[in-house]
């Protein structure tokens, strides 16, 4: 592996003190930030469930957060809850009671960790999860409506579908200013305004147009910046992975969307991305002797949902090769689209808010279900050396088809590719060995392949 050892010592570049020292209050702030505010956003939950109030449930393709915040309501993302324990090494726990409750093996991962928490009066690793006053959902994923029922049957939850019309077929995408685009948009609308109704049955207060002026303008901010955040990322050195960084900014974006903490959160990330690539400054690694700047020999795109049971030594699998994840399928769909940058025009909240709903919701979806061609954008707009693919187990909707995409993108756009399965959430499914054996092979290969290209 003399190979690796070469890669390895050349990604090794210690960051002087003084380097740093005046750097250090804007450098990494947005991850610490992001998990300072993260913990907050846990506790808050837990002080509702400790005083007998509940939340209300969404998912990260289409949580209408926006409307939820106009009525001040606790948001819980059952998603978000159920990858925090894979992360803290604790998902089997409640895989198994969910499993033994009757659920099957072969079910998304995330529904089961969330039965277990229902089933425990919602106990998690980092508090207590309240119980769901109300569960709003899209079609973006099939899972999400069944997942709704068990709300129902368990808690006699009231839950609102909202059903978003996606694209047809590749290059049949409705348009806005069309009159199918407007006829899709009406159709959203009259949802939210359902929507609104059962909030306001279920909270006992009157929707208020004017706060959720206020609420769409912190949505903007947020997605203004998260769209410019994303498009820097194609400096080299990149400023952050998409894989790591990437899911707390996806927490940041989901959690918060419509608050005045989002929206500023987000104006001090893009500040600090502004910054770095004005100075060069890269992806720093934590070392023995301190943090080093990771030496970026290959730039890639990650497609699939991460592997959480062992989030950190799976980057590693990719760091220890100086390979950084510039972009990702999954900064779009677990966002729910929002960082396209889409605009609502306060002047008309509602009619605004709906025909946003289909550009944002539609997109998440396009990044899963068309996501072969949206690389060809990528691998241009980010120079990129390699893509990988992870499907997982208990993700089908996810996962169908990644077989077929990477064909397209080895033989049409001629990307080095490595395709490796494993699970969000179950770790006895996961081989780390195995993985890492593949994954070595894969930067071999594209070791190998630069050389060729160089004579």
């Amino acid at each position: 592996m003399a190979i690796q050892d070469v890669s390895q010592e050349a990604i090794a570049k210690p960051v002087h003190a003084a380097t740093m020292s005046g750097e250090d209050d804007i450098v990494g702030r947005g991850v610490k930030e992001g998990a300072e505010l993260f913990r907050v956003w846990f506790n808050e939950l837990s002080t509702v469930a400790e005083n007998g109030g509940g939340a209300a449930y969404v998912f990260v393709m289409g949580s209408m957060n926006e409307i939820l915040k106009t009525f001040d309501m606790p948001v819980s993302f059952p998603e978000v809850n159920a990858l925090q324990t894979a992360i803290r090494r604790v998902s089997r726990d409640y895989l198994n009671e969910a499993e033994d409750y009757g659920y099957s093996p072969d079910i998304c991962g995330y529904v089961k960790a969330d039965v277990a928490m229902q089933l425990a009066g919602g106990k998690h690793p980092m508090g207590t999860i309240p119980k769901p006053s109300i569960a709003v959902l899209t079609n973006a994923c099939n899972t999400y409506i069944k997942w709704a029922e068990i709300w129902e049957r368990l808690h006699k939850t009231p839950s609102y579908t909202m059903d978003i019309p996606g694209t047809r077929c590749f290059g049949d995408k409705s348009q806005p200013g069309s009159d199918d685009f407007k006829f899709e948009a009406k159709y959203v609308l009259g949802q939210i305004k359902e929507l609104i109704e059962l909030c306001e049955q279920v909270n006992g207060v009157k929707f208020d147009i004017d706060k959720f002026r206020e609420v769409l303008g912190y949505a903007n901010r947020m997605s203004d910046k998260w769209d410019k955040i994303i498009k820097l990322n194609a400096n080299n050195p990149a400023m952050f992975n998409a894989l790591t960084d990437g899911t707390v900014y996806l927490g940041m974006a989901n959690g918060f969307r419509g608050t005045k903490e989002g929206a500023e959160y987000f104006d001090r990330l893009h500040e600090e991305m502004v910054y770095r690539a004005e100075n060069d400054i890269g992806i720093r690694l934590k070392g023995e002797d301190g943090p080093y700047e990771m030496d970026q020999q290959f730039r890639l795109a990650f497609v699939g949902v991460p592997c959480y049971p062992i989030f950190s030594s799976f980057n590693n699998m990719f760091t220890d090769w100086g390979g950084v994840f510039v972009t990702s399928s999954y900064l779009w769909f677990a966002s729910g689209g929002t960082c396209a940058g889409t605009q609502y025009d306060l002047d008309n909240p509602l009619e605004s808010f709906a025909e946003g709903q289909l550009l944002m919701i539609r997109e998440a979806m396009d990044s899963m279900f068309n996501q072969a061609y949206s690389m060809r954008e990528a691998a241009e707009n980010f120079n990129l050396d390699g893509v990988v693919y992870h499907p997982i187990k208990s993700c089908r909707t996810v996962s169908t088809g990644l077989a077929d995409q990477r064909r397209y993108v080895s033989e049409e756009l001629g990307l080095p590719t490595l395709f490796f399965e494993s699970d969000l959430m179950d770790p006895q499914v996961v081989s780390e060995a195995q993985m890492k054996n593949r994954a070595d092979a894969f930067f071999e290969g594209l070791i190998s392949r630069r050389q060729q290209a160089a004579g």
